[in-house]
């Protein structure tokens, strides 16, 4: 097995799982009863793509003892290949909308074009997952707007978040060593375009900016993460780590 190919499919799991995870902090904090069953639906969805990557990955490692429980919960911080956008902590619902516009717009793309993967399981994980991220785009993106062309204070707390998440996209096109245009099919870098497209055009009904010369912060995707996901590994875990071999 290429270790190439199950590092992509634990970095497209785990960030997934990672977001899901923080998005599972809001459950019962929405601003509403129906965007809180919305948030914590996508929640869902998140969780169970994570899963069908798990899954693939443990089939492939060819370890009986790897499971996809044993990716999920029983790695250490070093060893989550997840974006580092999708563990930083939300502040309030307006870093939780924009965040998942940012990563679902980006879901799309990639799935898009995974869609046509010469790997069946990964085209058939592709195909379902584009029809929830179709969602996930829609209701983010009302919700970046309405912020955005809203009250001084949605305004000025969407525009908050927006700087301080921004920094963190960059990372999103860079391709990672097991990121390459072999294993992938297609050019990751080149999917940066149809990204700020998208996002142009929903921070142009919101009245929104792009920031200009940001640092991009990057390291996620090979195991360099930042304090937060420590913390949220803690608390993700404990349950695994404390009663190891449990079947529930």
């Amino acid at each position: 097995m290429s270790i190439s190919k199950l590092d992509f499919l634990k970095f497209q799991a785990d960030s997934s799982h990672i977001l899901s995870q923080r998005n599972a902090e809001l459950c019962a904090h929405g601003p509403i009863l129906e965007q809180d069953i919305a948030i914590t639906n996508i929640t869902l969805d998140l969780l169970g793509q994570a899963r069908n990557f798990y899954q693939y990955a443990a089939t492939l490692s060819g370890d009986p003892v790897v499971t996809e429980d044993s990716l999920a919960y029983l790695r250490n911080e070093r060893e989550y290949k997840n974006l580092l956008l999708v563990e930083l902590p939300a502040a309030d619902w307006s870093y939780t909308v924009l965040r998942q516009l940012f990563y679902s717009v980006y879901q799309y793309l990639v799935f898009e074009q995974l869609e046509k993967s010469t790997d069946l399981q990964i085209a058939a994980i592709a195909t379902k997952s584009l029809k929830e991220t179709t969602y996930h785009i829609k209701w983010s993106s009302e919700w970046v707007i309405r912020l955005g062309d809203g009250t001084e204070e949605s305004h000025s707390r969407i525009k908050k978040a927006l700087v301080d998440y921004w920094p963190y996209t960059g990372e999103l096109f860079i391709p990672a060593p097991y990121e390459t245009e072999t294993l992938l099919g297609f050019d990751l870098s080149a999917l940066k375009y149809g990204w700020l497209k998208q996002i142009s055009a929903v921070f142009e009904e919101a009245k929104l900016s792009i920031p200009e010369n940001i640092f991009m912060q990057t390291g996620g995707k090979t195991g360099v993460h930042t304090e937060h996901l420590g913390f949220l590994l803690a608390e993700m875990q404990h349950l695994q780590r404390s009663h190891p071999g449990a079947i529930w």
